[in-house]
């Protein structure tokens, strides 16, 4: 016979008989309309000190509203449970739940990982769908931000990590670890070869890595690898916990397109055929220092209107260094957002202007004309705006830029998840209407330092 841990009331654990696996009695069937999930019920039966009331309100909020997919596997044996899902699709509340029943069943040392140690408090530990945000409001943990950990009442600590630095992960060990939003770390592979060699505790840890896919090589071999199990959950599948409209908005954008079977399906697309940049030249383009630049631009497309309903604002950040053949060019940042009203993305180019120390700003004025430059003087006047007007498609200004990553003298300073999508989209027969503004403010900037006149170099160091 089995045992498991359950809780037996806020704070405490005790150690519990499982029962044979019997059918729902009328009162389960009346809660649910049907029959209770195999998962649901191994948890209500087995706990045999409990009352199925006690039960209920501990977790029916979650068993009862959500579906197959977003429940940890029980028909196999795994040691990841890979959450593949659409935007919104309920990956972080799947997620929060599994670490809860986790800490209900006794594991007491727990990792969070998220792109960044912003995401791991903003979205897995204080998001509407986090930590603190699921369970009886009286069993919820607390939140240590000095020491960036959350504690729970029975003593299980959870320890947030950001994928930004693998090497944080050396030395920690775990029980079990949740990892959100895998395919968007900056250094995916290297980050989860840490997080498990740092699971070593316990009769049986286990990993949850829950993600919106993106065909990146570790994301494609975690698929395939022995011990990984994958469930799967379009965003139409929670459209009842989505704002109104999300859904059918997201269906006119996307609908049809790789992008929009990736973001809105869930689903792990391969290189569209057309697109100017595939998933390996992005890949390949990664690196870990950047060298002294002697140029540094911030680029910047603003959208045609302002407003809830304006396009995103395009704002890239590189650098370049060397002469000739031997120049090349580092992306460092992406500051995109949208929409964006003018006031707004005047601000944060005139911020990452200051941030990385740039020479100048580079602003397509096919649009606004010498307004472009009076909103971005009214942010800085001291800012030394260049204005550029394309007189060709965007995909032909594009091409040269493309050509510089297939010859490998471009190099990303980390991963930018959205730009680096939008790149291996561009040019797809069934790419995803609206301005790619992303790609054309990084078009700009590569194009001003290494397809033009580089102007006076300026050594310094980031």
């Amino acid at each position: 016979m089995r045992s498991r841990r359950c809780r037996l009331r806020p704070g405490t654990c005790r150690r519990v008989r499982v029962q044979p696996k019997k059918k729902p009695d009328s009162e389960l069937k009346s809660a649910t309309g049907s029959s209770v999930r195999p998962f649901a019920l191994d948890l209500w039966t087995s706990c045999e000190h409990f009352s199925r009331e006690q039960l209920r309100e501990a977790r029916a909020d979650f068993l009862l509203e959500t579906a197959d997919a977003q429940f940890a596997p029980t028909d196999t044996d795994w040691l990841i449970w890979l959450f593949l899902g659409g935007r919104g699709a309920g990956k972080t509340r799947a997620g929060a739940e599994w670490v809860r029943l986790q800490v209900a069943a006794g594991v007491r040392r727990i990792a969070l990982v998220g792109p960044t140690f912003n995401d791991v408090r903003e979205v897995m530990i204080e998001g509407p769908s986090g930590l603190m945000a699921v369970g009886p409001a009286g069993e919820r943990p607390r939140y240590e931000a000095t020491r960036k950990r959350l504690v729970w009442a029975c003593g299980a600590v959870a320890y947030a990590f950001s994928a930004e630095d693998p090497d944080g992960l050396r030395g920690p060990q775990f029980e079990s670890a949740w990892g959100d939003e895998f395919a968007a770390w900056a250094k995916p592979q290297a980050t989860l070869d840490m997080l498990r060699m740092g699971l070593r505790l316990g009769d049986q840890p286990r990993l949850m890595l829950s993600t919106t896919p993106r065909p990146i090589p570790a994301l494609k071999a975690l698929v395939k690898a022995k011990g990984v199990v994958t469930t799967h959950q379009p965003t139409e599948a929670n459209a009842d916990n989505l704002a109104p409209g999300f859904l059918a908005a997201m269906q006119a954008a996307y609908g049809g397109s790789t992008l929009g079977r990736q973001e809105i399906e869930g689903l792990l697309i391969d290189d569209p055929p057309g697109a100017l940049w595939t998933r390996t030249q992005v890949e390949s383009a990664r690196c870990e220092n950047v060298p002294e630049l002697d140029r540094i631009v911030v680029a910047v497309d603003p959208p045609a209107t302002g407003g809830p309903r304006s396009d995103e604002c395009g704002i890239v950040v590189a650098g370049a260094c060397g002469e000739g053949m031997q120049r090349r060019g580092y992306v460092l940042a992406d500051l995109s957002f949208g929409p964006a009203l003018p006031a707004d993305w005047a601000a944060r180019v005139a911020n990452g202007f200051e941030q990385y120390e740039a020479d100048a700003v580079i602003a397509e004025a096919n649009q606004g004309g010498e307004m472009v430059r009076s909103v971005l003087k009214a942010a800085d006047a001291g800012l030394p705006v260049t204005l550029v007007r394309a007189s060709r498609g965007k995909h032909t200004r594009a091409e040269p830029v493309a050509a510089l990553y297939a010859a490998g003298r471009v190099r990303h300073a980390g991963g930018f998840a959205a730009l680096e999508d939008q790149m291996c989209a561009f040019g797809a027969p069934d790419a995803p209407g609206g301005s790619p503004d992303r790609v054309d403010a990084l078009v700009w900037a590569l194009s001003a330092l290494m397809l033009g006149a580089k102007g006076a170099p300026r050594l310094r160091r980031l």
